[in-house]
C-alpha cells in the first residue's frame, strides 16, 4: 500500500476515446507527479485486472487513496475536467 493516491486509466487499444485521451493523461501525470501516481492498464492485455475492477466501458479512470477504490469516472475528460476531477475526490 502507498499513501500517495494512485490514478489508474484503463484502456484498449482500439479505443478512439482512449487514443485522444492519452496526451492528455500524460501531460497531467507530468503536473501531478509525485503527489499522485498515474498508471495505465491496457484492458486488452490485461484481462484479468479488468474483470478484477469490473470495467464496463473505456477510457474509465479508477481512483485509489490508501490502498482502497475512491472513485471512478468513464469517458475521455480534458486536462481541466479530470484536474477538476481528481481533485473533488481527494479533497471533498
Amino acid at each position: 500500500h502507498t499513501t500517495v493516491p494512485v490514478l489508474v486509466d484503463f484502456w484498449a487499444p482500439w479505443c478512439g476515446p482512449c487514443k485522444s485521451f492519452a496526451p492528455i493523461y500524460v501531460n497531467f501525470a507530468r503536473k501531478a507527479e509525485p503527489n499522485l501516481r498515474l498508471l495505465k492498464i491496457d484492458t486488452e492485455a490485461n484481462q484479468v485486472a479488468a474483470g478484477k475492477f469490473t470495467i464496463r466501458s473505456i477510457p474509465t479512470l479508477v481512483l485509489f487513496n490508501k490502498g482502497k477504490e475512491v472513485a471512478r469516472i468513464s469517458g475521455a475528460l480534458s486536462e481541466v475536467q479530470l484536474g477538476q476531477w481528481v481533485e473533488q475526490q481527494l479533497n471533498g
